[in-house]
């Protein structure tokens, strides 16, 4: 009878935990560059010396890889990623990712998030750009240009998601594994004027959300029920009836 109580608790744990990514989801379906957070369960089995038991794990977090909607902007600074790949910006939590591709310049010139974070070029520099030396273009692969000059180029990275993950400001990821720079990949580039949006499905996970809500009250109901067995059972053996 315990083992059934520890069971419902582990999946109650996955459940919680499972509802939390799904309201930050939803919380986030109309964040620019969001990726969406899943999960992954699996079942631990142990042997209790009679029978193995399967429990359910805390599962492991991955983010979805589909790609958000592209929005026309027309905005000069306004950049999205084709392919799989991130911007890389300075934030006081070290370098991070993003696919928000929403930039501005500093009166001193310095290409920034809209959060003031500086953009990083592919060996991890701060970008400068002259304002007053005319329109900036891009090419596919993140060269930036002036007058048909080339003076600078968007740092593109890929990263390595399987050691972790935490999230960031900027709709961005810290990776436990740090991210290398894009080389010679003709699936990865930028448009200009555009920015991504997120790839939420707010109505899946919505949907997700209240199943897994019910679920969770199915089984917080279950053990209600267990423990006043639990109870009864002692009582009874116990000679207090």
């Amino acid at each position: 009878m315990e083992t059934g109580l520890y069971v419902s608790l582990s999946s109650q744990i996955a459940l919680d935990r499972r509802m939390t990514t799904l309201a930050d989801n939803v919380a986030n379906a109309n964040t620019v560059g969001f990726r969406a957070t899943e999960i992954k369960f699996n079942d631990v089995v142990a042997d209790n010396g009679k029978a193995k038991v399967a429990f359910v794990d805390q599962g492991s977090e991955f983010l979805s890889t589909r790609h958000g909607g592209m929005t026309e902007t027309n905005g000069m600074l306004d950049f999205a990623i084709r392919g799989d790949a991130w911007f890389a910006i300075e934030t006081p939590a070290g370098q991070t990712l993003t696919r928000d591709g929403r930039f501005t310049l500093t009166e001193a010139g310095d290409l920034v998030t809209l959060n003031g974070y500086p953009v990083l070029d592919a060996g991890g520099a701060p970008i400068q750009i002259d304002g007053n030396a005319g329109s900036v273009k891009i090419s596919a692969d993140g060269q930036l240009n002036q007058n048909g000059q080339p003076i600078a180029a968007l740092g593109l990275f890929e990263a390595d998601l399987s050691g972790g993950f935490v999230r960031a400001g900027n709709s961005g990821i810290i990776p436990t594994l740090a991210p290398e720079p894009v080389v010679d990949r003709i699936d990865a580039g930028v448009a200009q004027g555009y920015v991504e949006e997120s790839n939420v499905n707010a109505i899946a996970e919505m949907t997700q959300l209240i199943t897994v809500t019910r679920a969770f009250e199915s089984i917080n109901a279950l053990l209600q029920q267990s423990e006043s067995s639990i109870d009864s059972a002692i009582k009874t053996f116990g000679g207090s009836q």
